[in-house]
C-alpha cells in the first residue's frame, strides 16, 4: 500500500528485454535499507525490487515489468532516460498524508491542457469512459502515483470523462509533473473506495 506522496524521482538507466523488461532505476534512496522482494510504486505502479546496489554504493534497484504491466500502463513509460515518480511502500505508523493507494493501474489518461491559475497549474485530464462513473469532484485520484484531488468532471458524449485538479509549485519540483505538454498519457488509479463501491453496484444488478 501506498499513500500517493512521492519521495524521490529516479531515472531509468537500463532496459533489457528477457521474458520481461528487466529495469534497472537509479534512485536518490538509501538501499541499505530496502530489502529483495519490497514494493516501490514507480509513477503509479507497485513493483518489486529484485537487485538493488551494494551497500556504500550510489542507490540503484532493479526491477520486472511484465508484459501485462506495460500493456496496461502509460505507452512510452518505461524506456532508458524515462523519470519516474517513486513512493517506498507505506508502513504501520507513517503519516497518512495522501490516501490509500494500491499500486494498480486502473486506467491510462490523455493530458488535454494545462495552463496558469494563479501560483498552480489547471490540468484537464481525459480518461476512459470504463472510469468516469468513478471520478467525482473533491474526490482523490492518483496520476503518476501522485495523489491528488479531482476539482471539476464533464462527462462527455462518447462516454470518456474529463476531470480537472490543480498542481501546485511544490508538487510539480517534486514529481514528474513538470513537463505537461498536451497529450502526454498518464497512469490513473481510482480511489480504492470508488472502486469497491462500483463492484457492489455490478453485483446488485
Amino acid at each position: 500500500m501506498f499513500t500517493g506522496i512521492i519521495t524521490d524521482i529516479g531515472t531509468i538507466a537500463k532496459v533489457e528485454q528477457r521474458g520481461d523488461l528487466r529495469l534497472v532505476i537509479d534512485s536518490g534512496y538509501d538501499m541499505g535499507g530496502v530489502d529483495l522482494g519490497a514494493s516501490i510504486a514507480c509513477s503509479g505502479v507497485c513493483l518489486t525490487v529484485v537487485d538493488k546496489a551494494p551497500a556504500g554504493q550510489p542507490g540503484w534497484f532493479a526491477v520486472d515489468v511484465s508484459g501485462e504491466t506495460v500493456s496496461r500502463t502509460a505507452p512510452g513509460l518505461w524506456h532508458e532516460g524515462a523519470r519516474l515518480n517513486l513512493e517506498r511502500a507505506l508502513k504501520v505508523g507513517d503519516e497518512l498524508g495522501g490516501h490509500i493507494v494500491t499500486g494498480h493501474v486502473d486506467g491510462v489518461g490523455t493530458l488535454v491542457s494545462a495552463v496558469p491559475e494563479g501560483d498552480s497549474t489547471r490540468l484537464l485530464i481525459e480518461a476512459p469512459a470504463s472510469l468516469a462513473p468513478y471520478l467525482a469532484a473533491k474526490g482523490s485520484i492518483t496520476v503518476d502515483g501522485v495523489s491528488l484531488t479531482v476539482n471539476s468532471v464533464e462527462d462527455q458524449a462518447d462516454g470518456t470523462c474529463r476531470f480537472g485538479l490543480n498542481i501546485i509549485p511544490h508538487t510539480q519540483a517534486l514529481t514528474t509533473l513538470d513537463a505537461l505538454t498536451p497529450g502526454r498519457r498518464f497512469n490513473l488509479e481510482i480511489d480504492i473506495l470508488a472502486r469497491y463501491l462500483g463492484r457492489m453496484e455490478q453485483l446488485r444488478k
